[in-house]
């Protein structure tokens, strides 16, 4: 079993930035990738980056050169840092762990960008 608990979300104007993270507990962290996911209103969850046991990195095109994904193995705990902010980034932010077939979700952090 493993739990997840995102932490960071807030409400912040467009261009501005914020810090994502993801507690992890119950599992070897340091062996499975992480990623982190968005929902946002009226849409379907979609990916937003991943990051491997190796720490090779990848996101999705929308937020590519303006998000950081980053993994801390001795704290247990996974980053998004986001930069350069857009309104369309407005969502629930989740976190993910690779683990299985299913993998475990996180609650959510509720990220809101106000133009």
């Amino acid at each position: 079993q493993v739990q997840l608990v995102e932490s960071g979300g807030g409400l912040v104007q467009a261009g501005g930035s914020l810090r994502l993270s993801c507690a992890a507990s119950g599992r070897t962290f340091s062996s499975y990738a992480m990623g982190w996911f968005r929902q946002g209103p009226g849409k379907e969850r979609e990916f937003v980056a991943r990051i491997t046991s190796g720490s090779s990195t990848y996101y999705a095109d929308s937020v590519e050169g303006r998000f950081t994904i980053s993994r801390d193995n001795a704290k247990n705990t996974v980053y998004l840092q986001m930069n350069s902010l857009k309104p369309g980034d407005t969502a629930v932010y989740y976190c993910y762990s690779y683990i299985g077939r299913k993998g475990y979700w996180g609650q959510g952090t509720q990220v809101t960008v106000s133009s």
